[in-house]
This record gives C-alpha cells, sequence and structure tokens, in this order.
C-alpha cells in the first residue's frame, strides 16, 4: 500500500517543479517575465554619443531635421497670400460653349475648351469658308487669311480660350458672328485634338501665373497676369450675371474707359448677423454699400482693387471677400 502512495506521490513531482519554475519567471530581476516598465524607475542620463572625426558626414544626416525659424518681416511691405478657392459664379451659372466679350471697339470670343482644341475647330472653319490660307503658325495661334486675320489664345479662366478675327488691327463683328454660329453646334469636335490640346495646356502652364491675393498695409489687391482690357471685359460679363440682387450684390455702373466698375456689396459678415439684431440696432453697415472695383494696367498684367465709394471705408474683411469673389471669374 505504501509503495502505491510512494508512486503517485512520485507522478507529482514532474508537475510541481514545472509549476515552480513558471512562476519563479515572473520575478522582478532573476525571471523570464520582467517588467520593463520598472526599467524606467530609476533612470541615470548616459554619455551623449560621439561619432569619429574621420567619419564619412554624407552618409549621416539628421533624423528629423528641424528647419531654422525666420522672424517675420513687419507688415509695411507687400504680404503674398494665397486666398482659398472660392465658389464662384462659374459654379451656380451655367456657362454657354461659345461666348462675346468686348471692351469700347474690341470684340472677341471665349470658348470653353483647350486652345488645341479650338485651332482643329477654327481651321476647319477656314477651310469651309473656302479662305486661302496665307500664313498659319499653330504653336502661335495664328492664322492668316486672305480676308482675316485669326488669332487664338488661352482665355483668363482654366480650360477656355480666346478667338480674335481682326482686319488691320480691327475686330470684325461678322466674322466673329460667323465663327460664333459655327464653333456652337460642333462642341464635339472640340475632344479630337487631344494631343495638340495637352502640348497648349503645358504651354499655359508653362506661361501663365497663378491670381495673386496681396496685402498692401491695411488693404488688398489682386495681381493678374493678364492684360487690363482683357480682365475688365471678363468681370464686366460675370458681373452682370451675379451681380443682380439689390438686396446683397448688384452691379451699378460699368466704366470701360477707366477699367472700373460701381457695386453695392453687402459682406459677409453683416449678412450673418442674427434676425433680432437687424431688427432692434439701427446700423447703416447692414445696408449694402457701394463700392468701386478697378483694374489697374500695369503693362501686360494688371492689379484689381476695391475700395468704398462713400465716406465709410470699407473693412479689411470685406474688402478682401469682395475681391475674392470677383477674382474667382478668372479661375
Amino acid at each position: 500500500m505504501s509503495s502505491v502512495l510512494e508512486k503517485r506521490a512520485l507522478k507529482w513531482i514532474p508537475l510541481a517543479l514545472a509549476g515552480a519554475v513558471t512562476l519563479a519567471g515572473c520575478a522582478r530581476d532573476e525571471g523570464f517575465y520582467d517588467d520593463r516598465n520598472l526599467d524606467y524607475a530609476d533612470v541615470e542620463p548616459a554619455s551623449p554619443l560621439v561619432l569619429p572625426e574621420t567619419r564619412n558626414t554624407q552618409r549621416y544626416r539628421e533624423a528629423l531635421p528641424v528647419p531654422e525659424a525666420v522672424s517675420q518681416r513687419a507688415r509695411d511691405g507687400v504680404t503674398e497670400v494665397r486666398p482659398p478657392q472660392p465658389l464662384t459664379v462659374g459654379q451656380s451659372t451655367e456657362v454657354d460653349y461659345v461666348e462675346s466679350r468686348e471692351i469700347g471697339d474690341q470684340r472677341w470670343l471665349v470658348v470653353a475648351a483647350d486652345p488645341g482644341s479650338v485651332w482643329t475647330q477654327l481651321e476647319s472653319f477656314v477651310r469651309q469658308r473656302g479662305l486661302v490660307v496665307q500664313e498659319s503658325r499653330a504653336s502661335d495661334g495664328v492664322l492668316v487669311t486672305s480676308q482675316a486675320e485669326f488669332r487664338l489664345q488661352s482665355g483668363l479662366r482654366e480650360g477656355s480660350s480666346e478667338v480674335r478675327c481682326e482686319r488691320g488691327g480691327q475686330s470684325m463683328a461678322s466674322c466673329l458672328e460667323a465663327l460664333q454660329s459655327y464653333l456652337s453646334p460642333n462642341t464635339a469636335a472640340s475632344q479630337t485634338a487631344s494631343a495638340t490640346a495637352s502640348s497648349w495646356s503645358a504651354q499655359r502652364l508653362q506661361n501663365d501665373e497663378l491670381l495673386s491675393l496681396r496685402q498692401l498695409g491695411d488693404g488688398w489687391e489682386v495681381a493678374m497676369p493678364y492684360a487690363a482690357d482683357r480682365v475688365w471685359a471678363e468681370i464686366h460679363y460675370y458681373l452682370a450675371q451675379d451681380f443682380d440682387q439689390a438686396d446683397e450684390r448688384e452691379l451699378l455702373a460699368a466704366d470701360p474707359d477707366n477699367y472700373a466698375f460701381l457695386v453695392s456689396y453687402l459682406a459677409r459678415e453683416q449678412r450673418d448677423r442674427s434676425l433680432l439684431q437687424m431688427v432692434l440696432f439701427t446700423d447703416t453697415s447692414e445696408q449694402a454699400r457701394e463700392v468701386r472695383l478697378v483694374v489697374e494696367p500695369r503693362g501686360d498684367q494688371s492689379v484689381l482693387r476695391a475700395k468704398a465709394a462713400g465716406e465709410q471705408p470699407l473693412s479689411e474683411s470685406a474688402e478682401r471677400e469682395l475681391l475674392e469673389r470677383v477674382a474667382g471669374y478668372l479661375r
């Protein structure tokens, strides 16, 4: 009987040893399951790592390089500011494939397609009319015939083109009307010259600069890489469509000789005030303010500014808001 009990006891010895070894692994210093959090309880700084002077410096660089801070300049000069992408009138107003622009005695067409596509249609128009081509320079957008000279260039808005038909430097209204009638039903043909269109698009990206909203002192201005007459005509076209709400924004007058507009505008900060404030308080600033928009020529470029037409000055935020909206017509 005792021998049987001894045999049963011996069977439990290996299990007991395995349990003892497992429990011993939970110890702090000698065990296998070390609590690494305790390693940071008593920490002493180590000496910094020093690389030998004979090392190849080209193989080593900062793991997380931090640029040196540069102090900002005072606001006395011009500050370049990239404006946020506004909700332009083009997103709420349908744009025809072919539209007419004019300022003074100058007229031209704006086509909603890249110049490469329009060039193919322009050549088809000349062939259909039986005009004799005397000179053709696709890279310059010039097509000279026996009756008129066609000039093609990138439009102010992205993905658009401008077409002029002139004789002796004077716009030919009959030619533009015939070309507009031809281009309108041939919109599908604008997709047939992808290679040429890509070349024209690359040229536009290389030559044209983006619009730049700049802060000058306490005011704002928009620098544009386009001539003043083109800018004025484009802005005039969209102001006539967008500024048609008497209580918020309205086009009052257009002055092509001075590249100027007179508009009434109610800023967003005024429109967003609660109805209770508008009822209880008499505040002249809640009325739409008359603002003068001026496109100043700068050679082949121009600058757009907005100033209050009355005695009360336009706030800095309202001035920027209006300029961003108008500049959005050219994007």
